[in-house]
């Protein structure tokens, strides 16, 4: 069962203020002339609003228009709302973004499944109401295997409920298109129509051998030969491959001090990540995106592992000191990569590191107990209150981490 909860950020924000209920309303991560859409509300949407249009365009769109700033802990209690729901059918969840989740219900019949999905399905509808507010609504849908799941969620937005099975697989998919199926965007449209694949039915009927062979030219093409039938093939965690934070710059002509003020919160919470995910890291990327719409960027590989905020900002500043100068900076980033197991809790031969590794344990101590960044860097004291974390869409492997420090 995937629950797909509609228009969720700015739905939660209607639900919390009522007189924004029924009107066109966007999300942005910051106000400012510059505001990017990151979601829409249902009212909105039906006005052409999408997410990642400017302010402007959207206004232009939708005249009465109302923007918001994201506000974290009210979606953060949604989610928990959410999978405290999710779990009470089944320990069996896996969240695939901050406002989807999907069920699985295999060995749990006896307990459970002695009720139609679907009458559970609704049940969570009611519960989502209940439980978080008359306002809130999802989709939801029931299939064999998790993709088809998430096509049955889509099928009918807002408020549906769909099933997808043997006996409507096809007519189902008679009436959608390439792009409809979730993994199906341009670039795999082009791969399909180049092998006479058009139309989703076409790509349910072709033999497996073809879509690996001449399609895909990947095991890919045998996957996507059993997700169409139902078989699940994406119950699987991939591992991080990189860590980072990104920047655009709160100044429009900001100064070698700024420049370095935001560089060294943007270092620090990078590497606040990689110790939550246990890693360490030997590479470092870091780019920078000047008026010009120019790019610029640097990476290193280093023969030393790192985690702690001293060694990811010192191998930062390293790069960042290269950058060209003559334009002003509108964007910076930071990325570490190059992952492996975090080597914190192995004691050293050497003093000097075992003392670096138990000063960051204690600072970390500290910040967890008394609210992060109860000890920080100076230099990136200002920033603190002007970089705001982006609400992650496309994973929930930080969230928690991100919300306390909301």
């Amino acid at each position: 069962m995937h629950i797909d909860l509609n228009s969720c950020f700015a739905t939660v924000e209607q639900q919390a203020r009522s007189l924004l209920r029924g009107k066109p309303l966007a999300i942005t991560n910051r106000l400012t002339k510059n505001a990017t859409v990151v979601a829409a509300s249902i009212e909105a949407k039906a006005l052409g609003v999408k997410v990642g249009m400017t302010f402007s365009d959207a206004k232009a769109l939708a005249p009465g228009l109302i923007m918001l700033e994201t506000d974290p802990p009210k979606y953060h209690h949604v989610y928990q709302v959410l999978v405290g729901i999710m779990r009470s059918y089944s320990p069996n969840i896996v969240m695939k973004s901050i406002d989807e989740g999907v069920i699985n219900f295999a060995g749990t019949t006896g307990i459970i499944n002695k009720r139609p999905l679907t009458d559970i399905g609704y049940e969570i509808k009611k519960r989502l109401k209940d439980e978080v507010g008359c306002w809130m609504r999802c989709n939801v849908g029931i299939a064999p295997n998790r993709f088809l799941a998430k096509t049955a969620a889509a099928l009918h937005k807002p408020d549906g409920l769909d099933i997808i099975d043997h006996a409507n697989l096809r007519q189902t998919l008679s009436r959608l298109k390439l792009t409809d199926l979730s993994g199906i965007a341009e670039r795999n449209q082009a791969r399909l129509n180049a092998g006479g694949i058009y139309t989703p039915l076409q790509f349910l009927d072709a033999p497996a051998d073809v879509l690996r062979r001449h399609v895909f030219k990947s095991v890919c093409g045998e996957d996507w030969y059993q997700r169409l039938r139902g078989w699940e093939v994406d119950d699987f965690e991939s591992s991080t491959k990189n860590v980072g934070r990104q920047f655009v710059l709160d100044d429009m002509k900001p100064t070698p001090e700024l420049i370095h003020s935001r560089l060294a919160y943007l270092c620090e919470t990078t590497a606040m990540k990689l110790r939550y995910k246990n890693l360490c890291a030997r590479g470092v990327f870091v780019y920078v995106r000047y008026a010009s719409g120019d790019y610029w960027y640097e990476r290193k590989m280093f023969k030393s592992r790192f985690f702690t905020n001293a060694e990811v900002h010192r191998r930062a500043t390293l790069l960042m000191n290269k950058r060209p100068r003559g334009d002003y900076e509108r964007e910076i980033g930071v990325t570490c990569y190059a992952l492996e197991p975090s080597s914190m809790s192995q004691v050293s031969l050497l003093d000097e590191v075992n003392r670096e590794v138990w000063l960051t344990e204690a600072v970390d101590q500290i910040n967890s107990q008394f609210g992060e960044f109860t000890v920080t860097y100076a230099s990136s004291l200002d920033a603190k209150g002007v970089v705001r974390q982006k609400i992650p869409f496309g994973s929930t492997r930080y969230f928690e981490l991100l919300l306390n420090r909301a």
